[in-house]
């Protein structure tokens, strides 16, 4: 299946939404990068089960946000995107829970790091961990280790590399407060937990990237996405105004931002992929929306018509590109 627009090729303005999910109607955690052997770009999210028989008739279970698959979709041009299947581990097993997978690219390997939990459940307790894979293609993932997060509840990992050379993950710990917590990696298969990251409220879907001369850290606090400012990655300072806190006018955009994902564009642009709940009901759909630097804030305008064409020459290195 193919979503996005096609009859006016010479309309660069983004697509609203950007892509649904033809098998669940619930994509939601996207995360998207271009793989240079084949050209194409790629999105991997949270195949939520929004239209599963058992995610109906009971408003008061979680069960349908569980048993998920990792969703995967496949695009020319990161406009318009065929449906690829689900991506997983071969030791997935039907019925257990996949969230938020989190795709970089180091050394021609590609790692996913990917939130695991056994089974599906009613609620949102109970143990979950962060697994980690390796591809050389994008298709074949194969397990190398569950992430040592000094924590029984992780979820929702983001990955960057220090200044030094070494690699953090950020995650939220839900045995913490829902807190933004960190481990360190020398070569992203072996971690060490490494403490607290930001700590001043509960939150999660945590995305770190680099843009007009520092680093950001924007997360999902339910009320809009929450930006945080660095110029270390270790010293994280809070943005007063939070992004996509109020409706869009765009088409499935009129909820909440949540769980995004950056992509950047050279030094001063980037692409803010995100989900939303258009209508309010458990239906999600990903949108994409530009971010750029002004006054020292990220500003998000998600009602901005801009063109959109992401470039593989400005992507970072670690999302398949070559900036």
């Amino acid at each position: 299946m193919t979503t996005g627009p096609a009859s006016n090729p010479d309309d660069l303005r983004a697509p609203a939404p950007l892509f649904t999910d033809p098998v669940f109607d619930g994509p939601t955690d996207p995360t998207v990068v271009h793989d240079p052997e084949s050209g194409l770009w790629h999105l991997f999210y949270t195949q939520r089960r929004a239209t599963a028989p058992d995610a109906i008739g009971n408003d008061s279970s979680v069960a349908w946000v569980h048993g998920t698959d990792i969703g995967h979709a496949t695009s020319p041009d990161g406009r318009t995107w065929t449906y690829a299947g689900t991506a997983a581990g071969p030791d997935c097993q039907n019925h257990d829970t996949w969230w938020a997978p989190e795709v970089l690219r180091h050394d021609g390997t590609w790692h996913m790091y990917v939130t695991y939990l056994e089974g599906i459940r009613e609620d949102w307790t109970g143990p979950a961990e962060i697994r980690h894979y390796t591809s050389a293609d994008l298709a074949a993932w194969t397990y190398r280790s569950t992430v040592d997060t000094d924590s029984e509840r992780a979820i929702d990992a983001t990955v960057h590399r220090l200044p030094d050379g070494r690699w953090r993950m950020w995650f939220k710990d839900e045995r913490r407060g829902s807190h933004i917590h960190t481990a360190d990696s020398d070569d992203l298969y072996a971690w060490t937990p490494a403490g607290p990251a930001v700590t001043d409220q509960a939150q999660e879907g945590p995305t770190v990237f680099a843009l007009g001369g520092v680093y950001w850290m924007v997360t999902d606090g339910w009320s809009g996405l929450l930006v945080h400012r660095s110029t270390d990655l270790d010293h994280w300072h809070r943005q007063p105004v939070p992004l996509l806190a109020g409706p869009g006018r765009r088409a499935y955009d009129e909820a909440l931002g949540h769980h995004a994902m950056a992509l950047t564009q050279g030094p001063d642009e980037a692409y803010l992929f995100y989900f939303t709940h258009p209508g309010g009901g458990r239906r999600s759909t990903v949108q994409v929306a530009r971010l750029h630097v002004r006054d020292g804030w990220l500003r998000c305008d998600r009602d901005e018509h801009f063109a959109y064409l992401p470039d593989p020459a400005k992507a970072a290195a670690i999302r398949g590109g070559t900036a």
